[in-house]
């Protein structure tokens, strides 16, 4: 993607969101709020406004419910065949792919986030979720099992695999498009219809993504987006028409949606936050370990739940990797995501912003030493940048070790004993992920079995796969999403028995 090219585009796409607000989609219609209200959604490498964004709230959450009940009786989908419910996911992989460079420049616009990166990794993996996904509609099905009933009698008993039904999904700002992807997938490969409620912040990949499913067959009702605040999300959650809630974003969030959707008992998966340890062994092979710590924490300016922000290395190591990880930090190019050698944007928001500033203040004054970082560049007085930061001489009891930052900033910790070592990883409320470099094998396969985490990742870290299950321990959040085990979310199982006596 050139600079001309994503800036050409840009302005393209800029026009094009101000001739008009953006709508919500339901029932396969393009609709402004019931009150008539919108909301602004900005650049936050400028501080421009991009678009008026339709302000969903509790009534166009009932609207959306009613359509996508209504559709998910409908036969254009309930009886679609597998087959056909593949090939439509296919072609929307297939339009997401025709559509990718512009999908990437508006997440940069939106979110921030280099756009060159979003293509490459971000659209790409959009592309590979629904294609993968695609494959399950022909797979995904019931068994015969060979039953023992005391009467003797000669039984037929079969499992079948059926559409949990309505499925709200509420996916955060930190990657809009992908995370949309992992849930919509999967819900609409098992049958289910669906609510999608984007970030606030980031509703324009949402929205495009709605366009594009509606281009691919998916039918009227099917596939829904109401783009608004907490009270539309919360909305979404007490609805006694929801059958299933997936969710990605804070625990404390997390924790609100258990409560919140205890009325109809509906089904809930959540993938939540994460503080994640990255442990280096002496013996590992430092260059490689820092270029890819650093791009644990700094890939998209921190924000990532998995990001490897607790660094346990090796005392005898520590300085040579802190200074190749302090170097990698250094040669980051921060500014506006629409240039082609800017690997590192700006935060979200002034919000997060404040939050990122504030535990660097923290860890200051709990006596850790920051050692790079820790305020806005020097020539950027726009935008919410912030610098990649570094604090060594942590401490296991220190806020920055222990509290989700969810920004570019790395606590950098010490260890000698193994035993010790393992201890400190595992001491967190959360347990979403960790990393080891080690040349060990022996030692690799004992760190991973000891630490507590959904993932564990050996000399290389953040490998992302559609078909390998991706999920937290602990307060990090239940189910897992990828794989067959996102499909299971999705779906109910029915259990079937028939005398042929």
């Amino acid at each position: 993607m050139t600079t001309t090219t994503a800036i050409e585009r840009a302005e393209h796409l800029k026009a094009a969101l101000k001739a008009q607000p953006q709508r919500l989609l339901i029932g396969g219609a393009w609709v402004e709020a019931v009150s008539g209200r919108t909301f602004e959604t900005i650049n936050p490498a400028t501080g421009e406004v991009l678009a008026h964004i339709a302000h969903g709230a509790t009534a166009d959450v009932d609207l959306a419910v009613r359509a996508a009940r209504k559709a998910l009786s409908d036969p254009a989908w309930s009886r679609m065949s597998a087959v056909d419910r593949s090939r439509v996911l296919l072609r929307l992989a297939d339009l997401v792919e025709r559509d990718a460079e512009n999908l990437a420049v508006l997440e940069c616009l939106d979110n921030g986030k280099p756009a060159t990166l979003t293509r490459a990794v971000e659209v790409e993996g959009t592309i590979r979720t629904f294609r993968y996904f695609a494959g399950w509609p022909t797979k995904f099905g019931g068994e015969t099992l060979p039953v023992s009933p005391r009467s003797g009698a000669q039984i037929l008993n079969y499992t079948t695999r059926e559409p949990v039904g309505v499925a709200g999904l509420i996916v955060p700002w930190n990657y809009p498009l992908s995370m949309a992807a992992w849930k919509v997938a999967p819900a609409l490969a098992a049958g289910c219809t669906v609510i999608l409620k984007p970030a606030e912040q980031t509703p324009l990949t949402a929205l495009r993504l709605g366009e594009l499913a509606l281009e691919a067959g998916v039918p009227p009702g099917v596939f829904n987006i109401i783009t608004g605040f907490g009270d539309a999300g919360a909305a979404l959650v007490e609805h006694d028409g929801v059958d299933k809630v997936a969710f990605t974003g804070s625990t404390a969030v997390g924790k609100a949606i258990v409560r919140a959707s205890s009325g109809n008992l509906k089904k809930v998966s959540l993938e939540l936050g994460g503080k994640s340890p990255q442990i280096v062994f002496p013996d590992a092979d430092v260059k490689v370990a820092a270029a890819s710590i650093a791009q644990g924490i700094f890939f998209n300016q921190g924000q990532t739940c998995t990001a490897g922000s607790r660094l346990y290395v090796h005392k005898s190591r520590a300085d040579e990797l802190l200074d190749a990880i302090a170097g990698a930090a250094a040669r980051l190019k921060i500014g506006d995501g629409l240039q082609p050698d800017v690997d590192f944007g700006p935060l979200i928001s002034q919000e997060q912003w404040d939050r990122v500033n504030h535990y660097v203040e923290v860890g200051s004054a709990e006596g850790a030493t920051l050692a790079a970082g820790g305020q806005r560049p020097a020539n950027l007085a726009n935008g919410f940048f912030f610098e990649p930061t570094i604090f060594v001489n942590a401490a296991p009891t220190m806020r920055i070790v222990r509290e989700e930052i969810f920004g570019p900033v790395l606590a950098a910790l010490t260890w000698s004993d193994q035993d010790e070592l393992v201890a400190q990883a595992n001491d967190s409320e959360y347990g979403l992920s960790a990393g080891i470099w080690t040349n060990d094998i022996k030692a690799a396969h004992r760190t991973a079995a000891a630490i507590k985490a959904g993932t564990v990742w050996v000399n290389c870290f953040n490998m992302i796969d559609p078909a390998s299950p991706f999920g937290g321990f602990r307060q990090s959040g239940w189910g897992r999403e990828h794989g067959r085990q996102a499909m299971e979310l999705y779906s109910e199982t029915k259990s079937v028995w028939v005398n042929l006596s």
